[in-house]
């Protein structure tokens, strides 16, 4: 439970911007603005009164009407596409969960390592780990490392080399990066297949296997999501029939929330007056 109270006027104060946003002009009167969200015509203008004071809001000098400002976008640009998938992804990893039990991670591309941004594991029963958020996966030894490597351009692909040859991401990526045969291997192969795979190849996790795909959207390789299991309780083989299917629906899912994301409209800039 939240033990903290609804500070009212700044929800107030978001609801203004919300409905100011959706004004089919980009403008409007503080009569507009109460009509729209319900709220007292005098709060609407004490409430617009202080963003226009804090430069988000402008007012018109013409006709008493008031419309956004670019300090408006300026909130959004701490918000990355990384942010944006993983605040989609919770709803369909929880629904992935519940057909494949075993738990399954978020990552994105995080330098010499993949990041995870959401997981179940601490909602699955079967899984062996519950602290994960925040965990640093190698990408070359890791399912979700490697089909976002093999995956994404080729430019992306030659830098993420460049820092795993100076040895950023260890002895064992350093080696693995500097054998061009394995590295055109594992792109070919994980293509071909159209998934990654990891069958206890990382040291850290002998006893662990794991099928992961690439979530792309707009033409860009934006995070991987895999399923997590243990190989002496199920082999690759009837892993992989069973989580790749389930794994490239939930990435359809995930796909599909970005694009209706994508086509909502941004904030309004205000044209000069």
């Amino acid at each position: 439970m939240n033990k903290y109270a609804n500070v009212r006027g700044l929800a107030r104060g978001l609801q203004v911007l919300r409905a100011l946003n959706a004004m089919e002009n980009g403008r409007a009167t503080s009569q507009q603005l109460s009509e729209a969200t319900g709220l007292h015509r005098t709060t609407v203008r004490r409430l617009l009164e202080t963003l226009v004071d804090e430069k988000f809001v402008r007012r018109s000098a013409s006709d008493d009407s008031f419309r956004l400002t670019l300090d408006v976008r300026a909130l959004s640009e701490g918000f990355t596409d990384d942010e944006l998938v993983a605040t989609i992804a919770p709803p369909v990893m929880g629904r992935l969960m519940q057909r494949v039990v075993w738990p399954s991670d978020l990552t994105t591309p995080d330098g010499d390592a993949m990041i995870i941004r959401e997981t179940t594991h601490r909602f699955s029963p079967l899984s062996f780990h519950r602290s994960m958020v925040g965990r640093r996966l190698p990408i070359l030894l890791t399912a979700a490392g490697r089909v976002y490597f093999a995956t994404c351009p080729d430019a992306e692909r030659d830098d993420i080399l460049e820092v795993l040859r100076s040895g950023a991401g260890g002895e064992q990526q350093q080696k693995l990066a500097l054998d061009e045969t394995y590295v055109r291997n594992l792109i070919r192969q994980t293509r071909a297949d159209g998934f990654g795979s990891n069958h206890g190849d990382w040291a850290d996790q002998r006893k662990i296997g794991a099928l992961a795909v690439a979530i792309q959207s707009g033409g860009r390789v934006l995070a991987s999501l895999n399923v997590i299991y243990l190989e002496q309780a199920i082999s690759p083989a009837e892993a992989t029939r069973r989580f790749v299917p389930e794994l490239q629906r939930a990435a359809d899912e995930m796909v599909s929330a970005l694009e209706t994301q994508a086509r909502t409209p941004a904030p309004r800039d205000a044209p000069g007056i």
